[in-house]
């Protein structure tokens, strides 16, 4: 089985190869661990033993906090080999770095996000899902305009993404149970999963892969906490009869398989209720609905990883940051934190 872990730079005018830079020079022993895939000229420069794989033109120098369409050609070929490596056997998994879909789009590429590039790569269903060291949390939705997020109450995307949130939380209890893992960072910033007095429950980020397959059946023992549509999730049907008619129905139907699955909540205080420990993951229904107090709370060591794939892939959970990017302030912390994740999903 490959071994070395697939990098991708991202968008070489964005935050992910200084990031990169600084998690290289950070963990020089790892470095032999990874393939590297960007542009030439940064390869050249960077830190440590490891693969170096150059797409795009030999002569491409990016400036940062200046993207241009020649950098997000490098951004989509950079993913183009990853995912072919990790097809091929090559790679074990791949971190990326963050790109601009709105540039990505400008040059023809016609996907919303990472997250479906590398489902059409590879085939799967994915779920967009995040790991903090405090919360824990997959999405209904994602790259959905927020008026649609309605059409997309169905039975099938519930039971697909309550899967996916079932397979976080008890991958999370699998992986807390390994021996600890040397160079984790900050490990002090991740608070408890589910049990308070766990000797184990501050370990960052674990168990959030679809290869995750415990010998046994950990699923009834996680607590999902699922946020409501409407305000106060509709209390009882009078601001909105979403929760109600269509979303409650499907939550007792599922409640069979997933006994820890809850109704219907309203989404204002489900994140409090997790961070009290009642729930190990909670299913939010549209992007900012989960990403809003992910961000808050762990903005810096969040992981974004996709379930539901065959192959491992997590992310840092920001964007590629043109305003500070070359400026030597960001923080490599999330991507530090992904790569952690990835290493310890591509052993499992």
């Amino acid at each position: 089985m490959a071994s070395r872990l697939a990098i991708t730079c991202g968008d070489p005018a964005g935050i992910g190869p200084e990031v990169i830079s600084a998690w290289l020079a950070a963990h020089p022993a790892e470095a032999g661990d990874v393939a590297l895939i960007g542009p030439a000229r940064w390869l050249e420069g960077l830190p440590g033993p490891g693969a170096r794989i150059p797409v795009g033109l030999d002569g491409f120098s990016a400036e940062p906090g200046r993207p241009d369409g020649e950098g997000s050609l490098v951004a989509w070929a950079a993913m183009e080999r990853a995912a072919e490596g990790c097809r091929t056997g090559e790679f074990s998994g791949v971190v990326t770095g963050p790109v601009s879909k709105e540039r990505l789009a400008g040059i023809g590429w016609r996907f919303p996000g990472q997250t479906e590039f590398f489902a059409a790569r590879w085939g799967g269903e994915p779920t967009m899902a995040f790991c903090g060291g405090r919360l824990r949390v997959a999405l209904l939705t994602w790259h959905v305009p927020f008026r649609k997020v309605p059409d997309y109450l169905t039975p099938a995307h519930f039971a697909r993404a309550v899967a996916a949130a079932a397979a976080l939380g008890a991958g999370v209890r699998v992986l807390e149970a390994r021996s600890d893992v040397a160079g984790v960072p900050d490990p002090g910033a991740w608070g408890p999963i589910s049990d308070p007095q766990s000797p184990v429950s501050n370990r960052p980020g674990r168990g959030l892969g679809p290869r995750l397959q415990p010998s046994h059946d950990p699923l009834s023992a996680v607590r999902i906490g699922v946020c409501g549509l409407n305000p106060h999730a509709g209390e009882a049907g009078l601001i909105g009869t979403e929760e109600r008619d269509i979303i409650d129905p499907i939550l007792d139907g599922l409640r069979a398989r997933y006994p820890g699955l809850s109704r219907a909540l309203p989404g204002d205080t489900v994140f409090a209720r997790q961070l009290r420990g009642e729930f190990d993951v909670v299913l939010a229904l549209y992007h900012d609905q989960g990403l809003a107090p992910l961000k808050t709370l762990e903005f810096d060591e969040a992981v974004n990883v996709t379930l539901g794939l065959p192959h491992v892939r997590t992310s840092p959970d920001h964007g590629t940051a043109y305003d500070i990017a070359g400026r030597g302030i960001a923080s490599a912390r999330s991507f530090a934190a992904a790569v952690e994740v990835a290493k310890l999903l591509s052993e499992t």
